[in-house]
């Protein structure tokens, strides 16, 4: 078979999948283990958003609403916009898709940090653009200098994923100011916040000040982490209105189904649950801090549901040898720091027992 692609695709590497924990399992001969490697709600969903999915289970025979009405009507309420601010897609990754499909012509510039959330830089070569990425500061935060130093006329749009993915570090929200600032004003800044419950409020971008200003700014939000529904896949965008027009535009009709819909409505109105998912996040994390340290590891600061952990070792060697023990973790040698791991928070019992699995891999490759 012969086939014309265009080089931005033929060149485009797909991005890589986890392997189902049944596989891990499998292949690794063990069972019972425990994933904490994708920034996954421990605590699972609502109850009152499995009792409305299951409600909405005889009706799968019809199409979803296309205009996500009553979700957006409940969304809007609570946050305190408009409805027509709001983009509903198949997860956050989608409205990152739209944003660059309505705002970016082919040759025109992204930038972007490294290490970030992948798919920005993906989704902008699918489109032909150009990515320019400027490497996060020692400490592990975006370089706002660097990157207002690396706008040129030819630059579109800047994506800052706040909290960042995986350094769980933010964006200090005095200097974001001082940023925008300086920023022209062709320049859309999109302010990807899919940890953004996890952080305390007044640590926060007060982003409704900026999408309301005079330069384009987008903030992207999740149902998938705090909310607990990664499987059904809702996110959404809040812009302008006239923004938000155009990424209708380009939007699939009835891109966002029907148990998402339902699911999203409960969810919001089960602020009990919510409330108990970000307490518990912020106790393990804090538990699970002092107990790597007490190992000799060095735990990083984080203002998300996940951690790094300096592990004074190989962490790669590290993960495989956790994974014989059934502790899923994420070794972060791809994204440039070898030396570590990411975990996302779990349940007391698998904080517990990672804790355990991490201890004994540490002695038995004598790292430290």
């Amino acid at each position: 078979m012969k086939l014309k692609v265009a080089q931005n695709i033929s060149t485009l590497v797909p991005y890589p999948p986890g392997k189902p924990i049944e596989e891990l399992e499998r292949q690794y001969g063990i069972s019972g283990s425990i994933k904490l490697a994708s920034n996954e709600n421990a605590w699972g969903p609502s109850p009152k958003a499995v009792e409305a999915i299951q409600g909405a289970l005889q009706n799968l025979h019809r199409y979803p609403d296309g205009s996500c009405y009553y979700l957006t009507q409940s969304l809007a309420g609570k946050i305190g916009v408009k409805p027509e601010e709001i983009v509903f897609g198949n997860g956050s990754n989608e409205i990152i898709g739209l944003l660059i499909a309505a705002f970016l012509q082919p040759g025109e510039e992204v930038i972007t940090s490294h290490p970030t959330f992948l798919m920005y830089q993906k989704l902008v070569q699918v489109q032909g653009g150009r990515n320019k990425v400027v490497e996060l500061t020692q400490n592990m935060h975006h370089d706002l200098k660097a990157i207002l130093g690396a706008v040129s006329t030819k630059t579109r749009m800047i994506f800052f994923d706040n909290p960042n993915n995986p350094t769980g570090t933010i964006i200090d929200k005095n200097d974001f100011a001082s940023f925008m600032e300086e920023l022209p004003e062709d320049i859309i800044v999109v302010l990807d916040e899919a940890y953004v419950d996890f952080v305390v409020p007044e640590l926060r971008i007060d982003v409704l000040a900026y999408i309301r200003g005079k330069k384009p700014v987008a903030a992207l939000r999740t149902f998938s982490k705090a909310y607990g529904i990664s499987g059904l896949r809702l996110g959404y965008g809040i812009m302008d209105v006239e923004m938000a027009d155009y990424i209708n535009r380009v939007r699939q009709p009835f891109n966002v189904n029907s148990l998402a819909q339902v699911g999203g409505v409960a969810a919001l109105e089960d602020e009990a649950h919510y409330r108990m998912t970000l307490q518990k996040s912020r106790d393990g994390i804090a538990w699970l801090s002092r107990e790597v340290t007490k190992l000799g590891c060095r735990p990083m600061g984080t203002h998300t549901n996940f951690f790094l952990i300096d592990v004074k070792g190989d962490g790669k060697k590290l993960y495989e040898h956790m994974l014989h023990q059934g502790v899923i973790v994420r070794p972060m040698k791809a994204y440039g720091y070898p030396n570590y791991i990411r975990i996302t928070v779990g349940r007391a019992e698998e904080n517990q027992r990672f804790v355990e699995a991490l201890a004994k891999s540490l002695k038995e490759l004598e790292y430290g």
